[in-house]
């Protein structure tokens, strides 16, 4: 199948958005965000949408100053006669984030929107407006959804380098004009500091943009807040959040590489003096509240949660799922009995629900760790497991005995359309399961994508584990580990099901869009 013409329904936009850029945002990499006005509030930290659906959306926006957030929007860019949405203050206790919901929008239509920031003792003193656009979720299955996925950001020392032009995979997803994007974990390394200079295989000298909460590992809310802001200071980032809606997870890094609940920090870490992996992940997740647009989740609120389920119109649900939350200890994984496992019984059982209760033609299972990939959590010994597979090829033990469970659901209720979409190991790969090849073979036949990292060090791939009989039909990874983005092997994929025939198209592409593997599947099947 032929890719879909992209329609450039954003193209329009984006001269008034460089133009706003110019205004609002730093006029370098690395620069602090300007004022927009002497004394009046400024969104120099740019504007992002969330979990949009067919009436409704999330609109983010960080301010200099205490400030009120109003929202204004319309059909086209003239801004005749908008509608204005009043939305939170701004203030400290959120460092001065927030978001206002937008509801009762038209379904698939392309909403037209900027965030004007008022003086709470004078509204008539505003910053300047900062636009942005997004199409609401179509009711109507002929129009086709397209998106794009991957994960891991400014990872293993490799942060903005303006020598590079910063993160320029941005700029190659945004050129496919997608429907949203998903990331699917490790928005950020909290635990992973960023250097001014970091010496390549070659001789030659990386550049980091640094900030000083990213000298050290995140302890603190301050720091942890510091490592969300880092990354929107690339101008292509915050040009995509402009453009293109984001649905967030997320995996371990943004708290601290392969946490689970529970754990405490050994004493020869000296990195951290706050040893609870508890206290730092409450902090991690309240900062991770505020600088992300999550439907299920509000800044400050104990109550919430990660994982969800997206509703994108009669072709597609996406089932967001946290791996990371709900979880036991990291071990070796050779439990005959595992009703914790990496979901959770509760998760676990609203993911069965859920998925039951779908009547999508797609079922896109947005896992933030592989299923059949063996990831070793090198933190703790080498003995222990960080994600499912264990890498013993037999029957279900461990972690793998929830997922067995899981795909067993799924094929006697006969539940059609599930493909599974994952980043988190620094490479690209498809798989597919079948169960002639495994040994567990109570389930039907299915995929696993894996796209990633789109700003970090590159790693060989992993091993495969035969308990669900995994083939890779195509992987890209180099032979060294933590290649810097300098070096390549950043990745991200693409998914465009098409309105007419509902066949999705799965594409792993590289940092410039490049399409290096295509995999066609067709709707209405339990498995394939």
């Amino acid at each position: 199948m032929s890719p879909r013409p992209l329609p450039g329904r954003r193209s329009v936009l984006r001269g008034s958005l460089a133009a706003s850029a110019a205004l609002t945002l730093p006029t370098a990499l690395g620069a602090a965000p300007a004022f927009a006005r002497s004394g009046r509030p400024a969104a120099g930290w740019g504007v992002q949408t969330g979990d949009v659906t067919s009436h409704s959306g999330l609109v983010w926006v960080r301010s200099d100053r205490p400030a009120r957030m109003i929202v204004e929007t319309s059909a086209t860019e003239s801004f005749r006669n908008p509608r204005r949405w009043h939305g939170p203050l701004l203030g400290r206790d959120t460092d001065f984030t927030g978001t206002t919901r937008l509801r009762g929008l038209p379904p698939g239509e392309q909403i037209h929107y900027r965030v004007l920031l008022a003086d709470p003792d004078d509204p008539r003193r505003t910053g300047e407006p900062v636009p942005g656009t997004f199409r609401t979720v179509p009711v109507r299955r002929r129009e086709g959804v397209r998106f794009v996925w991957s994960g891991d950001l400014a990872g293993q020392g490799w942060g903005i380098n303006p020598d590079l032009g910063g993160y320029r995979i941005y700029h190659a997803m945004g050129a496919l004009d997608p429907d949203f994007f998903l990331c699917s974990g490790d928005s950020v390394y909290a635990d992973g500091p960023i250097a001014s200079t970091a010496t390549l295989p070659d001789g030659s000298t990386w550049r980091n943009i640094t900030t000083e909460e990213k000298s050290k590992v995140a302890e603190t809310l301050a720091e942890f807040r510091g490592n969300f802001r880092y990354n929107l200071l690339d101008e292509n980032l915050r040009r995509f959040n402009a453009q293109v809606p984001s649905v967030v997870q997320w995996d371990d890094h943004e708290v601290r590489n392969n946490w689970y609940p529970g754990q405490v920090i050994a004493d020869t870490d000296s990195r951290y003096t706050e040893k609870s992996v508890d206290v730092l992940a409450a902090r991690a997740r309240r900062a991770f509240a505020e600088y992300a647009p999550i439907s299920t989740l509000r800044p400050g609120a104990r109550e919430g949660r990660v994982h969800r389920v997206l509703h994108q119109g009669p072709l597609l649900d996406v089932f967001v799922l946290d791996m990371r939350t709900y979880r036991n200890a990291n071990s070796p994984g050779g439990q005959t009995v595992d009703p914790q496992g990496i979901l959770g019984r509760e998760q676990l059982e609203w993911l069965k629900r859920e998925l039951s209760r779908s009547r999508a033609v797609w079922k896109v299972i947005a896992a933030d760790m592989p299923i059949g990939l063996v990831v070793p959590d090198t933190t703790e010994g080498s003995a222990n497991i960080e994600a499912v597979a264990q890498g013993d090829p037999g029957a279900p033990l461990g972690r793998e005995l929830q997922i067995a469970e899981l795909l067993r659901f799924v094929k006697h209720r006969r539940i059609t359309g599930t493909v599974w979409l994952t980043a988190d190991v620094h490479h690209t790969s498809a798989q597919h399961y079948q169960p002639s090849r495994a040994a567990f073979t109570d389930f039907e036949p299915f995929w696993e994508f894996v796209s990633g990292p789109l700003n970090a060090g590159a790693f060989p791939a992993s091993s495969l584990d035969g308990t669900f009989g995994p083939e890779r039909v195509f992987v890209k990874a180099p032979t060294a580990s933590n290649v810097s983005p300098a070096g390549g092997y950043q990745f991200f994929g693409e998914v465009d099901i098409d309105g007419d025939s509902a066949e999705m198209t799965v594409r792993l592409r590289e940092q410039d869009g490049t399409v290096l593997f295509t995999k066609v599947l067709q709707p209405g099947r339990v498995g394939q």
